[in-house]
């Protein structure tokens, strides 16, 4: 079991509120891991993360305390997540827009260090291991997750298989072979995202979560060919501003509300996972937000994920940073259980069939018999069932559960064999392409240096070859033509 990694980072004053409301802080720095906040209504508040980044710190920092270490288990088979957590005007952490290609080194965010460190990962990677890396983008906008590759795909469903965890069915996956080939796709779906303009706050406002989807497959190429898959999921969440504050109205107002209804939902999953009793099952709401089904693995689960809390150190955002501040606290307290992710190999895999397992059951459930009594193990049995240790051939539900997981590992296994055989066409496409070109170069140089009695040997050729065919009132002309340019052409 391992904790969240939150920490919290506090951009310089803008420019507007300098002018506004002056130079006064709100945090008073007591190291690198704590620092006093000051709330004139609160009072001072003292908070420790496992790292703050004060407004002199470099994104470079953030990204190699931050995300690095989560970047280097993905690429090794164990899933990670980044979430950027706070008020709008904060959230400049991942890079939206054409800095994601053309941005200064030091001003350059997490997205694109992220993926500049799992193509570097993988190039300094041992010879005999091969990686497969595919991306997707979505945002869930008005509770509705959209392709942002296509941009017609407007409400994927979240599905949840026993082997992979939460997926999107049917979103559109990119294969990259390199950092900028991935760069510039990335960018292509950040341009399709919802944004919109708040009156008194933002001109360019993200009306929706974005969520950033890298698999990682790596392949040993060795005698057992072993086979290991990590997900690393980045998260820019919508931020979060009070309506009398953005001066929303009208179909902002609206989408306002549905980013608050969500953000809500993931705050009470926090609260979920972090404040029930001791040896106690609790029920967790993620089902309440396409954002907290989405993160379901991420919170609390097969993940190892870090939160980043991005606020402002101007007192007149106090309020939004202070509960940016609480939510942090609460995360740290979450518990996941990252673990890496074998694909097994199914051809060196020995197969039990159904038969061999009910036969198995049965001669168990005969032994627990003899030693209990019918009621115990009838009880016994049904405790099984429902905690999911046991399957119970006669459950309906089960055996759609279980035929929908086959379904879905099959469509993306077959999606991804339509993928490489795409990609090997085209590298055989172009191969075909540079094969004819040698041969036109050959054959312009080669032509004239034929000598005489090599063209009389090919006229032969070619008159043996008309010998063989039957020639019709439609093949006459043809025959004749070809009589004609071969006669031609032996004369030059």
């Amino acid at each position: 079991m391992s904790n969240f990694l939150v920490c919290a980072r506090f951009r310089p004053l803008s420019s507007r509120e300098k002018r506004d409301h002056g130079t006064n802080a709100c945090i008073q720095r007591i190291d690198d891991e704590a620092f006093i906040f000051k709330d004139e209504k609160d009072g001072d508040t003292t908070f420790s993360f496992d790292r703050v980044f004060y407004e002199e710190s470099n994104q470079i920092s953030i990204y190699e305390f931050l995300a690095l270490p989560i970047v280097h288990d993905a690429v090794n088979g164990i899933n990670g997540t980044i979430i950027t957590y706070g008020q709008e005007l904060t959230r400049s952490i991942l890079d939206q827009g054409p800095s994601v290609i053309d941005c200064d080194e030091q001003k350059k965010g997490l997205l694109p260090r992220v993926v500049e460190g799992i193509f570097e990962i993988i190039k300094s990677s041992h010879e005999a291991t091969t990686y497969l890396v595919k991306f997707s983008m979505v945002e869930i906008y008005m509770e509705k997750v959209r392709d942002l590759f296509d941009l017609s795909k407007e409400n994927i469903q979240i599905k949840e298989s026993k082997l992979q965890g939460i997926i999107l069915n049917g979103v559109t996956e990119i294969t990259a072979l390199n950092c900028d080939e991935a760069l510039q796709k990335l960018y292509s779906g950040i341009s399709n995202r919802a944004v919109g303009e708040t009156l008194e706050m933002n001109m360019a406002s993200s009306r929706s979560h974005c969520i950033y989807l890298f698999t990682v497959q790596q392949e040993l190429l060795d005698e057992k060919s072993r086979t290991k898959s990590g997900k690393l999921i980045l998260v820019d969440l919508a931020g979060s501003e009070k309506v009398e504050k953005t001066g929303a109205e009208g179909r902002v107002l609206e989408e306002a509300k549905t980013i608050n209804k969500s953000l809500s939902a993931l705050g009470n999953v926090v609260n979920a996972l972090t404040c029930s009793p001791q040896g106690k099952a609790n029920h967790i709401p993620y089902r309440d937000s396409k954002l907290t089904r989405i993160l379901q693995d991420a919170l609390g689960g097969n993940s190892r994920t870090a939160l980043l809390c991005c606020c402002s150190p101007s007192s007149s955002n106090a309020s939004e940073s202070l509960s940016t501040l609480r939510f942090g606290l609460r995360a740290k307290h979450i518990k996941a259980s990252p673990r890496v992710n074998h694909i097994e190999d199914r051809n060196n895999k020995q197969e039990v069939t159904l038969e061999d397992k009910d036969e198995s059951y049965e001669r168990i459930m005969k032994k627990l018999r003899e030693r209990l009594g019918p009621e115990e193990v009838e009880l016994l049995e049904e405790l099984l069932v429902l905690e999911g240790i046991i399957f119970h051939p006669n459950s309906i539900e089960d055996l759609e559960s279980v035929y929908e997981d086959v379904t879905i590992r099959t469509i993306l296994s077959l999606q991804q064999a339509v993928e490489e055989l795409v990609f090997t066409v085209e590298e055989l496409k172009k191969e075909n392409k540079e094969l004819k070109a040698r041969l036109a170069t050959a054959e312009t140089l080669v032509r004239p240096r034929l000598s005489s009695s090599r063209k009389a040997c090919f006229w032969d050729m070619i008159s043996g070859a008309l010998g063989y065919l039957s020639p019709g009132p439609h093949h006459r002309r043809w025959i004749r033509n070809l009589e004609y340019e071969t006669a031609a052409w032996m004369a030059d």
